[in-house]
């Protein structure tokens, strides 16, 4: 593996030292320790797993298939789909019975007075079970390993369903989105859900920090989602550091649009090795209409001594910066860099 030797700080001389500096300086901090994705999802999941129960029962809707069995009476006993109106017929039951948005319980309630009323049983002892869920649809969108409908048949939070979708994928951002079209999103910490129009039950969006969840746990950011809401996690993009820095690797953008530059990407990478050739350093970028993958020199030198701008990069950039014993193969490193399981992918805090 490219990336399998770990160099120590040791190797980082006074030109990794300036670099680091500067970037302190620089809008994004490095602070905490990198994660790789799955040390993020072994945290998804080791929270989920680990998230008191919630109780409540789930009521049913629109296409949801349910058994109702009548004690005693077996002409009332049988399994029936709540049409798209929301309601179900029974035989000898004049109209119709709405069951949308009732409870298992609340709609054996309704049954039994139902036939009660109409002198069609007496004393009757109703029993209603879901067979099969159709009308609690959660749909969880974007960067994440197994995009999915979960049907809620409880009360379901946030990690948990992103443990059912087998957590993010290698280019996920740092930010999940929920999308709810009806009732209200509780309140976070500096967080104020957003709508799309001021009309009442229009879709609302609510953005909660990955960060945030994972660290605490707390019930104020791991919410409770239900049927019908939309879980995104936008993909932010990598940019890939390679050759002679301390930490060669991937490192995930936290949004698309997040500004990386070439030296904050060297600081990412914990610094330039003591053999390091900085003044000829390149950045490998995919050609947006599929040709040529393009080359662009970059003098990491200069910029460091504020002789010149530095550079933006993209997702998916590779930056790669020789050393004095080796030859530049920017395209063969850079192949290998995003063709699969030869780096390591590293998600900064």
């Amino acid at each position: 593996m490219i990336f399998s030797e770990v160099r120590g700080w040791s190797c980082v001389n006074t030109k990794a030292i300036s670099i680091l500096a500067f970037v302190l300086c620089c809008p994004i901090l490095i602070s905490g320790q990198e994660q790789t994705p799955k040390q993020t999802n072994d945290r998804i999941e080791q929270l989920a797993n680990h998230v008191p129960s919630h109780r409540g029962d789930i009521p049913v809707g629109s296409g949801d298939l349910i058994h109702i069995d009548v004690f005693d009476v077996p002409d009332f006993s049988r399994d029936v789909r709540i049409s798209q109106a929301g309601d179900i017929s029974l035989p000898l039951v004049p109209g119709k019975i709405q069951a949308a948005g009732l409870t298992t319980f609340q709609l054996e309630q309704k049954i039994a007075e139902v036939l009660s009323s109409n002198g069609l049983v007496t004393h009757p002892q109703v029993s209603v079970f879901m067979k099969e869920q159709n009308s609690q649809p959660i749909t969880v969108i974007g960067a994440v390993l197994k995009p999915m409908v979960y049907q809620e048949i409880r009360p379901t939070t946030l990690l948990e369903i992103l443990s059912q979708a087998g957590g993010i994928s290698q280019d996920a951002g740092s930010q999940v989105i929920v999308t709810r079209t009806t009732g209200q999103f509780p309140a976070l910490p500096g967080v104020q859900p957003q709508a799309d129009k001021p009309d009442v039950g229009a879709p609302q969006s609510i953005t909660i920090q990955l960060k945030d969840m994972l660290e605490t746990g707390d019930s104020a950011y791991n919410i409770l989602v239900f049927g019908g809401d939309v879980i995104s996690v936008p993909r932010a993009g990598i940019i890939y550091v390679a050759g002679a820095v301390t930490q060669p690797g991937g490192y995930v953008l936290q949004t698309a649009g997040d500004q990386i530059t070439a030296l904050k990407a060297i600081a990412l990478a914990h610094g330039l090795l003591g053999t390091s050739k900085p003044g000829q350093a390149v950045i490998l970028r995919n050609d947006p209409n599929g040709g040529t993958k393009q080359e662009i020199n970059v003098d990491l030198s200069k910029i460091m001594q504020r002789k010149t701008d530095d550079v933006r990069l993209y997702a998916n950039d590779v930056l790669f910066v020789p050393d004095s014993k080796a030859k530049r193969v920017l395209f063969k490193t850079g192949e290998a860099l995003i063709a699969g399981s030869t780096y390591l992918i590293y998600r900064v805090p």
